[in-house]
């Protein structure tokens, strides 16, 4: 007996080695191949993969088409996963791969009508123009890799086939990005909803224009509020980020310590694990790129060369209009217009559901566009609201705008390329090695009646609230060669060229001033102080604002460790770095402030939907520095409050809960404590797989509004959620290329297994840059080397 359980034994032990030694080679076979020999059809030529450092490819190949079809290859093979979530968000397909949980977003993207459009794109694409021969070539790197390469761990995990990438998948992708900067859906219905419950009082003291005349509707439902609160919880479950905001600046070789231009740029992204961009280098005989790519898409949205380098930031324009409309009053299948009653146009739309029956429902669309109802919870029964998208209402040239810009040979070349896009809206940051700067705002801009506000829902039924006229490209905000020798932007109001001021959802003037304060200080600009620039964590105004808050709470405050906050915030020099108190003491009392001045007459609800909008945000400073206001009474109790009575209490609240959360010992209220960033997978979710796909945590300098904008929403929360930041920070200086710097907040991988998944991530949160090697001689000295040839 015994020998027969030590035999057993044996053999469990055996049995369980064997497990273990194959599940070792089975997850390490799915490791990114980054040397040796791989057959890969149609090169015209062997091509040569080297693979740096940090995992970022070279491709040196002898024509362009080889180059990008080789791009295509390694592309898919780091980040394969990403593609695939990206190009299912907007024809509503995660819910085949994620089941139930999915529905909401599914249903949402599939009415927004970007699939439709993608189709309408492919349908007119020149199919002889070089932007759809190299953009064909990049998808058969993909599908190649898709037949021949390996599978990402998460595609077994969730039990996904591989399917092969198609031109249509391209521009969903494209216009996934393109909603992702429109913030008219959380603003507007909010604003309308308190226009109607308040009164214009109150909404222009949120520095909205009211004009008299505006044909606003009248008893518009409160209860449509909920669109930004229902689309807000939409996009926080989406397993791919949002593009948020951005810092860029270029200055000339005046202002330049080596005579050179010198570029700078970090847009800001939500944080995900993978990152979203893939840097890549080709190089052919007559072609150079080093460009940062989106999954699945052929050409680079940033990018330099030797020649030039452009960047991105967002415009932050209206390009998205709400429009009431009114049923007939007995066939709700046709709605009101200025010639009469006319039919919706209906769609039929199926989401396929995991391990669940699928989804069968309609989509109606109006001239203005799709009825958003069915696809917002709380809005089936209200009244039908349509959605007015600039983005699906012209043609779309965007992937041909980006070939362009990729590929110009001079600065008005660029400025064709960046003429096609119609939207999103963005601002187009370029600098050249002949001493070129400019800022161009991208996007197709347009002129709305006088008396039709877009900051409200607009009336659908009068005729009187359409648009009236396109802009042409010629009157988009752009300045070229400016005698001050910098351009930049920080997602503020434009100056305007055409005469009028261009709607928006534009961000405070904290970044911006910072900006421009530290371009007017010097002539002698290098790399090392553009590096401190994009980490420069010191706002001017929330230092101005700490002074004003201390003169208002001074003389009530009656706890020690309320002296002792004010004694911090009084020598608080407005830097958010991670061993700052005052950081921690100003961030709580900010959003207890606006809760105390706004919460009562919004409701606390609302609130929470209206804090984190950009109207909001700009409110702080003009709400801090106000004497006077209407928002200061709460109309909850009998007594007229005034603006101390706010600050007081707000100050108060702030350091009991404070108190509460961090201790009493008020010099231990550091930063650090509160403010911390985490790079999570779709897959991180789950508590078994966390610490293997996400990236993080780590302590880390910056806030809201700092050059270092680490974005956070205002909250109670002991830890502050960073939800977003900069997507990588690049430093190009064309006085001597080779030596131009970059960072990636997690790597160039989106494969959990490769070294190159999280290599950047502690570089990133400490402030840090590596090169964006261009020289052939550095880079094979540190990479591993892929060899491509046809199997032709």
């Amino acid at each position: 007996m015994k020998k027969r359980i030590l035999t057993l034994l044996k053999i469990l032990v055996v049995f369980f080695l064997m497990l273990i030694i194959t599940g070792y080679f089975f997850v390490n076979n799915l490791k990114p191949t980054y040397e040796g020999n791989i057959n890969l059809q149609g090169l015209q030529s062997t091509t040569d993969v080297y693979f740096d450092d940090y995992g970022i490819p070279h491709i040196y190949a002898k024509n362009e088409t080889d180059a990008i079809k080789t791009l295509g290859y390694v592309h898919a093979q780091d980040r394969l996963w990403q593609m695939e979530l990206l190009r299912r968000i907007a024809p509503g397909k995660l819910s085949e791969i994620f089941g139930e949980v999915a529905i909401e977003n599914d249903k949402f993207n599939i009415t927004l009508g970007i699939d439709e459009y993608s189709q309408k794109t492919v349908d007119s694409f020149d199919k002889n123009s070089e932007t759809y021969k190299l953009s064909m070539a990049y998808l058969d790197g993909i599908n190649q890799y898709i037949i021949e390469g390996k599978t990402p761990i998460e595609f077994y995990i969730l039990g996904i086939d591989k399917k092969e990438f198609t031109l249509n998948d391209v521009h969903n992708i494209i216009g996934y990005m393109a909603f992702s900067f429109a913030m008219a859906y959380k603003t507007d219905p909010i604003l309308s909803s308190l226009q109607a419950k308040l009164g214009n009082e109150y909404i222009k003291e949120l520095g909205i224009d009211i004009n008299p005349n505006s044909t606003l509707i009248k008893n518009y439902n409160n209860t449509n509020s909920i669109i930004a609160r229902e689309v807000a919880k939409i996009q926080g479950k989406s397993p791919i980020p949002a593009f948020i905001g951005s810092n860029s600046w270029v200055v000339a070789s005046e202002k330049a310590k080596n005579g050179k231009v010198l570029f700078a740029n970090d847009p800001h992204i939500g944080y995900s694990s993978p990152s979203v961009w893939y840097e890549a280098h080709i190089k052919t005989p007559d072609f150079e790129s080093y460009g940062y790519y989106l999954g699945g898409v052929p050409f680079p949205l940033l990018q330099h060369n030797r020649e030039y380098a452009y960047g991105l930031t967002m415009f932050e324009n209206d390009d998205l209009d709400f429009y009431q409309e009114e049923n007939h009053p007995t066939d709700n299948s046709k709605y009101k217009t200025i010639n009469g009653y006319k039919p919706y146009k209906i769609s039929n739309k199926i989401i396929t559901v995991k391990d669940t029956e699928n989804i069968e429902f309609k989509v109606k669309s109006s001239i203005h566009g799709p009825l958003i109802n069915d696809a917002i919870k709380g809005l089936e029964s209200k009244k039908p609201l349509a959605m007015s998208w600039i983005y699906t209402k012209t043609p779309n040239k965007i992937l041909e705008a980006i070939y362009k810009m990729s590929h110009a040979n001079n600065v008005g070349e660029f400025k064709s390329g960046v003429s096609l896009i119609h939207a999103p809206g963005l601002n187009v940051m370029y600098g050249d090695n002949n001493g070129n700067i400019s800022w161009i705002a991208a996007g197709k801009l347009y002129k709305l009646p006088e008396k039709a506000n877009p900051k409200f829902v607009l009336n659908g039924t009068n005729g009187k609230d359409e648009i009236e006229e396109y802009l042409d490209f010629s009157q988009n905000p752009q300045a070229h060669n400016p005698p001050w020798n910098y351009v930049y932007s920080n997602n503020n109001q434009p100056d305007s060229i055409a005469g009028m001021l261009y709607p928006g959802y534009y961000l405070p003037e904290d970044r911006a001033k910072r900006t421009v304060q530290l371009l007017e200080e010097k002539n002698d600009f290098d790399v090392d102080d553009y590096k401190k620039m994009l980490n420069d964590s010191k706002s001017l105004v929330a230092e101005e604002l700490s002074k004003i808050i201390v003169s208002e709470v001074k003389s009530a405050s009656k706890t020690e460790n309320e002296i002792e906050s004010i004694k911090i915030l009084e020598n608080w020099d407005g830097n958010f770095v991670k061993s700052s108190i005052g950081a921690t003491i100003y961030s709580r009392f900010v959003f207890l402030f606006m809760r105390n001045t706004f919460e009562d007459e919004i409701t606390k609800e609302v609130f929470f939907d209206f804090v984190n909008t950009h109207i909001m945000k700009r409110m702080i400073a003009q709400q801090v520095r106000k004497e006077e206001s209407i928002w200061w009474d709460n109309i909850n109790t009998n007594e007229k409050e005034v603006k101390s009575d706010i600050f007081k209490k707000s100050f108060s609240e702030t350091v009991s809960s404070l108190e509460k959360q961090l201790g009493t010992d008020v010099n231990s209220w550091t930063w650090n404590r509160v403010h911390k960033v985490e790079h999570t997978h779709p897959l991180g979710s789950v508590q078994t797989l966390k610490t293997y796909f996400n990236v993080g945590t780590y302590d880390i300098d910056g806030a809201n509004e700092v050059l270092n904008q680490q974005i956070n929403d205002y909250t109670l929360d002991a830890t502050y959620n960073i939800h977003a930041g900069p997507s990588t920070r690049r430093i190009v200086d064309f006085s001597d290329v080779d030596n131009s710097w970059s960072i990636l907040p997690t790597g160039n991988s989106g494969n959990p297994l490769s070294k190159h998944y999280r290599d950047q991530a502690e570089m990133f949160a400490n402030g840090e840059f590596r090169k964006m090697r261009m020289n052939k001689e550095e880079i094979e000295k540190v990479s591993t080397k892929l060899i491509l040839t046809s199997i032709n």
